[in-house]
């Protein structure tokens, strides 16, 4: 018997299959998911922004307004109407604010010296109307009134002679620095205290005259007149001499340009200067 030293031959295809790799998950890969989930997570909250937006609108239009709504409405519209209107009326009466202190007294004091003279005024117009109702004879009490109203008036238009109480007034200017509309101004002044008759120079002083530069002097309705300047003037005291002396007024303007001022208070002032008396070209009575 024979002995086979070969050992026996492996089946041809019976290689051993190799190991089987970890199996790997189908579909897109792990990068490409990862974008695709964040995508759609940033276009979720598009929708509820847009429904929000829209409610949002058809919340506030058509607006729909209560009737006590529009009646609040109405009254803050009145409320501030008012305040407004108030403001404007404020800022009109605040003229007066960015007056200096010397403008002011001098306001003051004119007001307090008209309101006083048309205080005697109407208790004067008072006293004629009850003269004249209780009178026995109106007809007589009414010419004397007529011819004492008619002194009254030459002595404003100058025709009259006057005297009373007043004050003189005497300006010095050794340096001739006093002007024509200084003058005017003291003049001014004056007739603003309640002067009722005034003599400038042996001048008598009316509605029409006037201050002007004449020949290297002052003249008063085209006459020139010398120094000093004398004011005599009638009226009452107490109230003329306070005029020309209040913080800025005439004394201290005069004084200013080195001019020496005097005042005098009198018991008697005479004005006795006259003027003409002048009929007027165009001017007639109404009552005629």
């Amino acid at each position: 018997m024979s002995t086979n030293d070969n050992p026996p031959e492996e089946p041809m295809g019976s290689e051993l299959p190799p190991q089987d790799e970890p199996a790997k998950p189908a579909g897109p890969a792990a990068g490409e998911g990862a974008e695709a989930g964040q995508a759609a997570q940033d276009a979720k909250p598009a929708e509820p922004a847009q429904s929000g937006r829209r409610r949002l609108v058809e919340s506030v239009w058509p607006p729909r307004v209560s009737r006590a709504q529009l009646i609040v409405a109405l009254l803050l519209f009145v409320l501030g109407l008012g305040l407004a209107i108030q403001v404007r009326s404020n800022s009109d009466s605040s003229a007066l604010r960015g007056a200096r202190q010397e403008d002011l007294v001098r306001i003051l004091d004119e007001l307090d010296g008209r309101t006083k003279r048309l205080e005697d005024e109407k208790q004067r117009l008072e006293d004629q109307r009850k003269e004249l109702e209780s009178s026995s004879n109106q007809a007589e009490e009414a010419r004397r009134q007529t011819v004492e109203k008619e002194r009254q008036l030459g002595i404003l238009a100058g025709t009259v002679a006057a005297q009373g109480p007043g004050i003189t007034l005497k300006i010095t200017d050794p340096k001739g620095q006093v002007q024509s509309d200084q003058l005017l101004d003291t003049l001014q002044e004056l007739r603003a205290a309640g002067a009722e008759a005034i003599q400038v120079n042996g001048v008598r002083m009316v509605a029409s005259s006037f201050f002007s530069e004449q020949g290297g002097g002052i003249g008063i309705d085209g006459k020139k007149i010398t120094q000093p300047y004398e004011f005599k003037v009638i009226g009452k005291p107490q109230d003329l001499e306070p005029a020309l002396n209040i913080p800025g007024g005439v004394v201290q303007t005069l004084e200013k340009e080195q001019a020496t001022v005097a005042v005098t208070r009198s018991a008697k002032i005479v004005v006795d200067a006259l003027r003409a008396a002048k009929q007027p070209d165009y001017a007639r009575s109404s009552s005629s």
